[in-house]
Order: structure tokens, then C-alpha cells, then sequence
């Protein structure tokens, strides 16, 4: 052994090894594994305390691997254990693992001993640990004669077990004779020993069969002690007394346990009354998590013991006569366990390395190396070896100084022994993983590209992208020892592919592998919160997005399993549909989309709810004479909580099977106190109402009958009126059956003349709701009361209500009536009340009835509808409007009460003066020449007076809507046609028009108009169509029209606009479509529903109305503009009373002219 370096040299060298080296790992490649070569390694083996079964054959394992695969050879006792000269000794072909042959009757105790296996090859040897071989034992108890034990009651007693020594100790258990376990309990109770421990003794505890067992675990046999009888004294009374232990006896013991394994300490305590056991650790706790406390706390049990749970524990016995303590101090040592175990090393040859073997143990264990089986010591020397302690190293090793090193730390509890071989190889790289592998992972997700690689030296590995010109750096990239390639976060440029280089002196390999990032899967539209009726289907839409590339799969889970096998559960691509849902089908729904990289899930409730059960259990208590208490069960509330539970009743007497409610409690009562009526047969029921709607009604209760009394009140609604003038009905509201508390119901109507009268009238009636007072004077005060009564007596005393017996009609008329015009549309009416005599009844007012009789003018005298104004009792006067100017009216007033209108006042007549009178009824330009213009026109339909004559006015109109200079003429009323001479030709006129009677003009009418351009337009017709001068002019007209169409054309595709907003503001509608060719005639026009021109002013009138034409120069005039946006063209309304006229005049040049100016 070479001398041990100062501390701090050996701690550096370690140090600086650590750092040096990478131990070689040797991949678990099976190609790989065949073809190295491979010291042996020992992969199983017996325990190291090894009890048999003596019936049975001993099997001793040893199984071991290596290149070439190992040979095997055992020692016993220290000693080489040749196997060929017992022929009951078997070794398994190409394992080491012994077989001892027993069957033939041979004793296992002949096998007994110390084993120690080795596997050996070329490159070295491993050992196994060193196997002990007991036989298990289960000795029989020896012959015994037990004499009775007799005791005084409240004495402790302790009945010996004392079993047999076994390997391995028995089970001890009390039982009886009938094989019955015996009660344990504070006062009784089994000691670790086995011994059974009385704390006091008792009466009850004589029996003659207390019987200890002992089961052997590996024979599975049972032995059973002598049977011990016990007798307990009781004549005399049992003294108490206060605790004393019985276990431990003294009054501190101690226990050593060892680390790992179960540490159990005990205390029995003698005294009366039976004493309390607890237990406490001294400076520290009780460990919770590995503690138990059995055996009715009489034990403390601390599983996988370790050094902090060593210390004082103190255990109590207490009764009331007094406690004591026990202390038992606990020492914790340890057999040696490994810190670090020592480990396979492979090395490549002029490597350095280290095998290091840490162990822990108190005391502290001692290491001890061997190399192949042999003392490190006693082994051939190698400079390439040193040993530190628990330390080997190795430098510049050569090839050929393979080897198995043992490490065996012990001490006094125990060792370990540990194998690790130094293999020298001497390897080119290889890559083992698999090439063009296509790795797929999610973006943003890490990517681990695997590069697995063996040689001897450790080759380095580096990574390029796509091409080998540059080599992957940066904190991109994770390099691991392994040789993989980890980018934490992927993302679609990191895509392509991946090469791995491996190097070492010997040589270079390379692989190649791809990467594919993927986009993710999401789940967009997660399922919601449904919550669904009974027997209703439900719909959970899952929408989710996923790579194009994956294939994607949804899964469906109901409560995180699979859904139920039901063809109710229908899956389609994104959606999950139940049908005909039940209560079963509540729980958590969780859609799941799978790819073969990734998924994502989202999870919904489902409530199933519905109406509530029916309630239960209706049952009466409390009853009192017009009172009950009702209370019931409720029922399954689905899902869904009882808002309220609605009481109903059944009257069986009165009206059977008709239920009807009776009253209302929140959903949180299940009782209620019903007050009822009398003469009633009662049968109660009850339902449930919750969101879903209301249950089932519940089953019927019993029925509850009330006693008849007299009424509890009468009818309601009295009324007195008369429907005749000498009579008065009174009626009322009937009383239910449920309201006559009693049979025989009858009603008391009573009545008397109010202020006239002492005595009342009275009669009783039955089965009505009303009785007739004849002969009564007309409309006069009654009180009038109702009264009901039934044979148990009359209802209380009812109040008086007053009512008017029957109306007459009125008898007189208003008198006075006067008339007062205040203008040609609204008179005043004034009259003289009636007097309240004349009345005969309630006065509700009056009614003036007025007529047109025929208006003043003498062309219209036609008579219009009579009309009715209602005015209040208490007015004298009123407004009547809406009247027709220059009218004559006749006029009636007229009182009324509820019976209807009494006669008439003398009908008066009056006359409405003139008003301004309507429109003329039309207004049309009827010949047109170069200078002059002819209007017609017919006067108002409605003239509301005399005419006095016509307000003729006119103005010209420039190409840009301009308004002249206005022109006025007065016209005599008997005038229907004007001819304006000296005018501009080819102008444009407007004209305006109203009638007028002394208190004013009408509405205006309007008309525009253009003179011509040449009188030839205007000379009678003859056929043109062959004269020459037309025919040339055509043919101008022709060509002009194609230059025109082809600069439209050319302006058009350049996106030329033309400016027509002023022409369409001119005549307020956009809608300006141009007249056929053949339409020359000049017709009505009105500028109704039209904007006025710029500079125009509005008529008086405010309105302009069309005559009976609807035509307009807008409707169905020929309107044309240059390309400035002038107006060039010319007006024509063609009227249907003027079309006979134009289908026989010939075609016109006019509008062709027109439109080339």
C-alpha cells in the first residue's frame, strides 16, 4: 500500500480529475454490446442472508454478464467449493447460479454455510457478495406441566408465551380453544415477547384455555403451548392502586436500532384503575409521518430509523391515583451505506481516470480494495494504478490492464461490496443513432436532435445547419454531453437539416437527421357551460386549429374517461351532440385535439336539470277549528333549486276534483299553517317549482273537514241602478261556495228611499245575483244592503250603498240659442241650460247638431252631412269649426242624459261670409307663336264667394334658370283665355295664375312656356317628308348628331362630367328623362313638389298646386344641354285630353333645331 499524500494534494488532484475526465459510457446498443470487448459484471445474485426452506431444493443465483461471456467458480467457508464431486450439486449452463438437490432425502443442514461466487473472462473478474445459507427452523415447545393459576381480583398478572427459538422467530398470537382470537384491550394486552399482560385481573377473565400459538413464516407451521387455566378470587373488594410498570422493570432502559430499520419500544403498566399510556421524546418530537402508536398505546413503532431519531423517549402511566415514567434512551448506529459507489470506467489507452468508492456507516466503516477477486495488495503490480483511500487512479493506462475492482466497506454492523471494472479500449468513432431521422416538434416547444456516439477516446461532437460551412454556436443551442442538439425554443427557420460529427484520434463519423417545426394545435372555440332539460338535446362545439400537415383526431372524454357506449352520444367533426339528455349524463365534458405531436384540450360542465320531484310524505297536524298545519318531504331538486312550493286544495263537498290554490311558501320551508273555512271537505296537495317549471302534483293528504258556521262576510259589488224609469236593480257579487260557510245560503236584499224613509224593505233570495224594485218614482236616492245568511245564522251586519233608480228622457229643450259667425270657417253657439226638473235624471250634457243646407253661390248648392258637437253639463256655449265659406247652415241643441236626448230647441239658421277662393281648376298653354303665347284657364271648383276676378302674372327664364323682371295683370272674373303679345322669340316664360273674391286671392297656379323660333313652325301642315329643303336639313341634322355622339364618346372615355346639378335644383327631381322626337305640343305644368327658380318669389299663398294634370315639364318634357351645361332644349306636356290632337299633326323640326342652337 502506497503511504497516504497530505490531505490537500490528494483533495487537488481529485479536483482537477473531476474536471479532466468524462467517463465513457458504453450505450446499451445490442450491435454495439456484441462486438466490444467487456470485463464481466455481476447483474444478480441471492441475498446475503439466505434462509431455505428445508423441504424444498436450495437455488444459490449468480448471473453474470461480459465479452466473452464469463465462466463461474464458487468458494464455502473461504474455500474453493468444487461442484463436480457432489453430484447433488448442479450448476445452470451459461450462469452461475447453484442448484442443491434435497429430494432424495438429504439434509439441508449440510448445505449450510458461507458462498461467495466469481465471474471471470480475460479482462478480469468480478465476486458476488458473500451469501449466508441457513435452514430455516420450527422447533417443537417442549413437554410442560402448567399448573392452574389462581389470582385475587384487581391483582396484574403475566401469563408466559416462552416460545421455541425459530430461525426465523415465530409469530406469537392467544387464542382458545375454538381457535378464537382472545379480546385484547388496555387492561389486557400482548407484549412484543408474546407474554399476555393483565394491567388487573377480573372475574370475567377465568377461563382454563389460554393458549399461545407460534406460526413459522417459512415452514407455515403453527405450534400451540400447553393450555393455562386462570381463576380470579372474588371475596374480597379490590384494593386500587396507582401505576407501576411491569415492562421495562426498571426504571431506565436502553435500545440500540440500526439506520433503515424499525425501531419499536413498548410499556405495560400495572395498576387500578387500568392506567393511561403516552409517550413524549425528550429535546426533540415524536416523528408524525413514521410514528404509530399500538397496542392501545402501550408501543411506539418508528419506521426507517435514521441518526435523528436517537435520543431519550419517556413513557407515562397514569390513573387517578397517581402517573410514573420510564425512560428509554435510543442509540442509532448504522451498517455502511453508499455515498457514492463506485463505477464502471471505460478508457481509451494513455487516459487518466478514477474510480471512487464512498460509504457511510457509525462507526464509520473501513475500505478495503481488491482487484479480480484479490487483495489490491497481493495483485500483480501496475504503474498505471494508484490507490487514496476510498479513491483508485488511473494514469496513462496502456491496452491489456483491464480489470474488476471490489470495494468492500464494513463495519461492525455489516459491508458492502461493490464491483467496477477499467476497460481499455481503443475505438474509432461511431454514430449509433439512426440516420435521416425527421424529428417533428410544435413551435416554441424544444427540439432534441439525438446524436449517440461511441468511441474510445471520447469523440467530440459538433452540429452544422443545412451545409457543413459554419458549425452551430450561440446561446441558441444547448449542446449536451450526450452529443444531442437541444433548441429551446422552435421556431420555423430553425427547419432543415442537422448534421452531427463525431472525432476522435482514430477517426470521424457523421450522421444526418431533419427538423420539421410545426405549428401548434389550438383550440379556438372551446365547449361552454351548458346547463339543459331533461329529455332536451345538447350541442358542445369544439373548433380547434392544427398544423395542415398533422392529422389531427378529436377525442371526446365525459368525467376524463371515454364516453359512454350510447347511440345518444353522437361525434362529429367539431361538435359533440346528446340526445334525449338524462340526469346520468351530467359531468365534465373534454374535448381533446390530438396530432401525433401535440394536443390541447378544453373542458365544459354539464347540468341536467328539470322540474322538481313530487313531493312526499303529506301529513296534518295541529288542527284547530278553521286551521291546520300541512308539512310534506321535498323531492330531488334536479340540478336546479325549489323557488317556491305552491299549496293546493280540493273541496270534495262543493267541488270535487276541481283543485284550486291556496297559498305559497318560499322553497326553503316545508311546512305551513293553512287557515281554512267552514263547510269545507279539504284534501291538500303540493308542488315544487323551480327554473325548470313546477312537479308532478303530490299524492292527495288526507281529508280535514271544517264545521258549518254562519257567513264571515257578505257580498261584495252592491250596486242600485234603474234600467226603467220606474225601477231599481239592485245587484251583487255572489258569495263562492267556499265563502257560504254552511248550507242553506241565502241573500237578504234590503232598500229604502234615502231621506224619505225609515223602515227598510227587505226580501231573501236564493241562488241570484240580483232582484228588481218596481214602481219606484224616477231617478231618486236609495240606500240600498245585502245581506247573506245561511242556516247557521246571518253574516255580519253589511254597510249601505247608494244608488239612483231608473232615468227618464229629458223634458225640455235649451232655450236662447244664439249664433255668433266670428269668420267664414267657426261660428259660436251660446243656449240657456235646462232646468234640473226638466232633466229626469243625471244631466250628461249637450249636443249641438249642425247641417249645411247649400252654399250662396248659385253654380253649387249641394247639401253636406249633419254634424254633431258634445259639450259638458256645465257649458253654455261652444265652438263650430270646419265650416264652409259662404254657406248657409241650419242648427238644433239638444240635452242628454243617461236614458238619452230629450226634445230639440227651434232650429236656427245662419250664413258663412266669403272666403279666398281655391285653385283655378286648370291652366295650359294653348297656342304659342313668335312673339305671343295663348293661356287658358278654368275657374276654382271651390269659389267660397264671388269671384271678382283673376291676378295673371309672368316672367322670363334665362338658360341658367335665372328669373326676369315679374309682369301683373288684373283679369275680370268672367275671362278663361289671355294672349300675351310682343314677346321674345325661342324664350322660355313662367306664368302664374290665382282667383281672387273681395276677401282675397287663392292658391297660384303655374305654367311654363317657350315661344318659337321661326313662324314657318307654326303654318299649316303639309306632307315635308318629300320636300327637298326638309330632306337637306335631315341629313344636316343626321350628321351633326353623328359629330356630336363621337365627342361624347371620345369625352366620356376621358371621364368628362357634365354639369346638370343646376337644371336638376331648377326642377327638384333628378330623375330628368328627355321626350321622343315626335312629342312638339306645349302642355300643362305645374312646379308642384318643385323648387322654386332663383329668384322667383313664393305665391301668398305659400303652396302651389297642380291642376288636374299630373303631367310636367319634369314628367315628360325633351330637356338637352350643351356641354357647358346650358339649357338648350324645349318643353312639351303632352295631356291626355290633347293626345287626339297629336297623333294627326306630322313630325315637327322644332326639337331638332332646338338641339343643334
Amino acid at each position: 500500500m502506497m503511504d497516504r499524500p497530505k490531505d490537500g494534494p490528494l483533495a487537488l488532484l481529485l479536483l482537477l480529475l473531476g474536471h479532466m475526465i468524462s467517463a465513457l459510457e458504453v450505450p446499451l446498443d445490442p450491435k454495439l454490446l456484441e462486438e466490444l470487448p467487456q470485463p464481466p459484471t455481476i447483474t444478480h445474485q441471492s441475498p446475503k442472508d439466505y434462509i431455505v426452506d428445508p423441504r424444498e431444493n436450495i437455488v444459490i443465483h449468480c448471473e453474470a454478464k461480459g465479452k466473452p461471456h464469463p465462466s463461474f467458480s464458487w468458494t464455502r467457508n473461504g474455500m474453493h467449493f468444487d461442484i463436480d464431486k457432489d453430484p447433488k450439486v448442479l450448476m445452470r449452463p451459461g450462469s452461475g447460479t447453484l442448484v442443491m438437490d434435497i429430494s432424495g432425502g438429504e439434509r439441508s443442514e449440510a448445505y449450510e454455510g458461507i458462498y461467495q461466487c466469481s465471474a471471470h473472462n480475460e479482462l478480469g473478474t468480478a465476486v458476488s457478495n458473500s451469501i449466508v445459507i441457513r435452514q430455516s427452523r420450527s422447533p417443537l415447545w417442549s413437554k410442560e406441566r402448567i399448573s392452574p393459576i389462581i389470582a385475587q381480583k384487581g391483582q396484574s398478572l403475566i401469563l408466559h408465551c416462552r416460545p421455541p427459538a425459530g430461525l426465523p422467530p415465530p409469530i406469537i398470537f392467544w387464542m382458545d380453544n375454538n381457535f378464537q382470537r382472545l379480546p385484547q384491550s388496555r387492561r389486557v394486552s400482548q407484549a412484543l415477547n408474546g407474554d399476555l399482560y393483565f394491567s388487573n385481573i377480573q372475574p370475567e377473565d377465568s377461563r382454563s384455555d389460554y393458549i399461545c400459538y407460534a406460526r413459522f413464516p417459512h415452514t407455515q407451521t403453527i405450534q400451540q403451548k400447553q393450555p393455562i387455566s386462570v381463576r380470579v378470587l372474588d371475596n374480597k373488594p379490590a384494593e386500587e392502586r396507582a401505576p407501576v410498570f411491569m415492562v421495562p422493570s426498571e426504571s431506565v432502559s436502553s435500545k440500540m436500532v440500526l439506520r433503515g430499520e424499525v425501531l419499536e419500544m413498548e410499556c405495560v403498566a400495572d395498576g387500578l384503575p387500568t392506567p393511561a399510556v403516552s409517550w413524549v421524546k425528550r429535546n426533540g418530537e415524536i416523528p408524525s409521518g413514521r410514528a404509530s402508536f399500538l397496542n392501545f398505546n402501550k408501543t411506539l413503532r418508528i419506521m426507517d430509523v435514521s441518526e435523528a431519531d436517537a435520543g431519550e423517549y419517556r413513557c407515562f402511566a397514569k390513573n387517578r391515583h397517581g402517573s410514573v415514567h420510564h425512560s428509554i434512551r435510543v442509540t442509532v448506529n448504522a451498517a455502511p451505506y453508499w455515498i457514492s459507489a463506485p463505477r464502471n470506467l471505460v478508457l481509451a489507452p494513455k487516459e487518466m481516470g478514477i474510480i471512487t468508492c464512498r460509504a457511510a456507516g457509525h462507526p464509520k466503516p473501513s475500505i478495503r480494495w481488491l482487484v479480480n477477486g484479490l487483495p489490491i495488495e497481493d495483485a500483480p503490480k501496475d504503474p498505471s494504478r494508484r490507490v487514496e483511500e476510498d479513491t483508485l487512479i488511473f494514469s496513462e493506462v496502456q491496452t491489456g490492464s483491464s480489470a474488476v475492482y471490489q470495494c468492500n466497506a464494513s463495519n461492525l454492523y455489516g459491508y458492502l461490496l461493490s464491483n467496477a471494472f477499467v476497460n481499455i479500449l481503443a475505438e474509432p468513432p461511431r454514430v449509433l443513432t439512426l440516420p435521416n431521422i425527421i424529428y417533428q416538434v410544435i413551435r416554441n416547444k424544444p427540439a432534441l436532435l439525438e446524436c449517440v456516439v461511441f468511441g474510445s477516446p471520447v469523440p467530440t461532437i459538433t452540429w452544422f445547419k443545412d451545409s457543413r460551412s459554419s458549425m452551430l454556436e450561440g446561446n441558441a443551442y444547448v449542446f449536451h454531453e450526450n452529443g444531442a442538439l437541444e433548441i429551446h425554443m422552435s421556431q420555423p427557420s430553425n427547419s432543415g437539416k442537422y448534421t452531427c460529427v463525431a472525432r476522435n484520434n482514430l477517426g470521424i463519423s457523421e450522421n444526418h437527421v431533419y427538423l420539421e417545426v410545426k405549428e401548434p394545435t389550438r383550440i379556438l372555440r372551446p365547449p361552454e357551460y351548458q346547463v339543459v332539460q331533461r329529455n332536451r338535446d345538447v350541442v358542445f362545439e369544439c373548433k380547434a386549429k392544427h398544423d395542415p400537415s398533422l392529422v389531427p383526431t378529436m377525442t371526446w372524454l365525459k368525467d376524463d374517461r371515454e364516453l359512454p357506449d350510447d347511440e345518444r352520444f353522437r361525434v362529429d367533426s367539431d361538435r359533440l351532440t346528446i340526445t334525449d339528455v338524462t340526469e346520468s349524463d351530467a359531468g365534465t365534458y373534454t374535448c381533446i385535439m390530438n396530432t401525433t405531436l401535440d394536443q390541447d384540450s378544453a373542458s365544459a360542465q354539464l347540468t341536467v336539470v328539470e322540474q322538481p320531484g313530487v313531493p312526499t310524505d303529506l301529513e296534518l297536524t295541529d288542527p284547530g277549528a278553521r286551521s291546520v298545519q300541512l308539512t310534506w318531504t321535498p323531492g330531488d331538486e334536479h340540478n336546479s333549486p325549489i323557488k317556491k312550493f305552491l299549496i293546493q286544495y280540493e273541496d270534495a263537498l262543493h267541488q270535487s276534483g276541481v283543485w284550486h290554490n291556496m297559498t305559497e311558501v318560499p322553497g326553503t320551508k316545508t311546512t305551513a299553517h293553512l287557515k281554512l273555512s267552514p263547510y269545507v271537505h279539504y284534501s291538500f296537495r303540493v308542488l315544487a317549482l323551480n327554473d325548470v317549471g313546477f312537479s308532478h302534483p303530490s299524492m292527495p293528504s288526507r281529508q280535514f273537514r271544517t264545521n258549518p258556521a254562519a257567513p264571515d262576510e257578505n257580498p261584495t259589488e252592491v250596486k242600485g241602478h234603474g234600467t226603467e224609469h220606474n225601477n231599481l236593480v239592485i245587484t251583487w257579487k255572489p258569495l263562492t261556495p267556499l265563502q257560504a260557510n254552511g248550507p242553506g245560503l241565502q241573500y237578504k236584499v234590503m232598500w229604502r228611499q234615502l231621506d224619505m224613509e225609515k223602515d227598510w224593505t227587505s226580501v231573501s233570495v236564493a241562488n241570484v245575483s240580483k232582484f228588481v224594485v218596481s214602481g219606484t218614482p224616477t231617478f231618486v236616492p236609495y240606500e240600498v244592503m245585502v245581506q247573506a245568511l245561511n242556516d247557521y245564522g246571518p253574516g255580519p251586519k253589511p254597510s249601505a250603498v247608494i244608488g239612483y233608480s231608473g232615468e227618464d228622457f229629458p223634458s225640455a229643450a235649451p232655450g236662447n240659442v244664439r249664433i255668433l259667425v266670428l269668420n267664414s270657417t267657426l261660428a259660436e253657439v251660446h243656449w240657456s241650460p235646462v232646468s234640473l226638473e226638466s232633466v229626469r235624471g243625471r244631466l250628461q250634457g249637450y249636443k249641438v247638431h249642425y247641417s249645411r243646407e247649400r252654399s250662396l253661390h248659385r253654380h253649387n248648392s249641394h247639401q253636406g252631412k249633419q254634424r254633431t258637437e258634445i259639450f259638458s253639463p256645465n257649458k253654455t256655449s261652444g265652438m263650430l269649426p270646419d265650416l264652409l265659406p259662404y254657406s248657409v247652415y241650419s242648427l238644433r241643441v239638444t240635452a242628454f242624459n243617461g236614458r238619452g236626448e230629450g226634445p230639440s230647441s227651434v232650429p236656427q239658421r245662419f250664413e258663412t261670409p266669403e272666403g279666398v277662393p281655391g285653385t283655378p281648376s286648370f291652366f295650359k298653354v294653348s297656342a304659342i307663336d313668335l312673339d305671343s303665347l295663348t293661356l287658358e284657364w278654368g275657374p276654382p271648383h271651390e269659389r267660397n264667394g264671388r269671384l271678382s276676378g283673376y291676378t295673371f302674372k309672368y316672367q322670363t327664364v334665362n338658360s341658367k334658370n335665372d328669373l326676369g323682371l315679374l309682369e301683373e295683370l288684373d283679369l275680370p272674373s268672367n275671362q278663361s283665355s289671355f294672349t300675351l303679345h310682343n314677346l321674345s322669340h325661342s324664350t322660355r316664360y313662367k306664368f302664374y295664375i290665382s282667383a281672387r273674391t273681395q276677401r282675397g286671392s287663392g292658391p297660384t297656379l303655374t305654367e311654363e312656356a317657350v315661344t318659337i323660333l321661326d313662324r314657318a313652325m307654326v303654318s299649316p301642315q303639309v306632307d315635308i317628308a318629300t320636300q327637298g329643303w326638309f330632306i337637306g336639313l335631315m341629313s344636316a341634322i343626321a350628321l351633326l348628331i353623328l359629330i356630336l355622339l363621337i365627342i361624347c364618346f371620345i369625352k366620356r372615355n376621358k371621364g368628362g362630367k357634365y354639369p346638370v346639378k343646376e337644371k336638376e335644383d331648377a326642377h327638384g327631381d333628378p330623375e330628368i328623362q328627355p321626350m321622343k322626337e315626335d312629342d312638339l305640343t306645349f302642355g300643362e305644368y305645374s312646379d308642384e313638389d318643385h323648387k322654386p327658380l332663383k329668384g322667383s318669389r313664393t305665391p301668398s299663398s305659400g303652396t302651389v298646386k297642380r291642376d288636374g294634370s299630373d303631367d310636367s315639364l319634369v314628367d315628360s318634357g325633351d330637356t338637352q344641354f350643351n356641354e357647358d351645361g346650358s339649357f338648350i332644349g324645349q318643353y312639351s306636356g303632352r295631356s291626355d285630353r290633347d293626345a287626339t290632337h297629336d297623333s294627326s299633326e306630322p313630325p315637327s323640326p322644332v326639337n331638332a333645331m332646338n338641339s343643334i342652337v
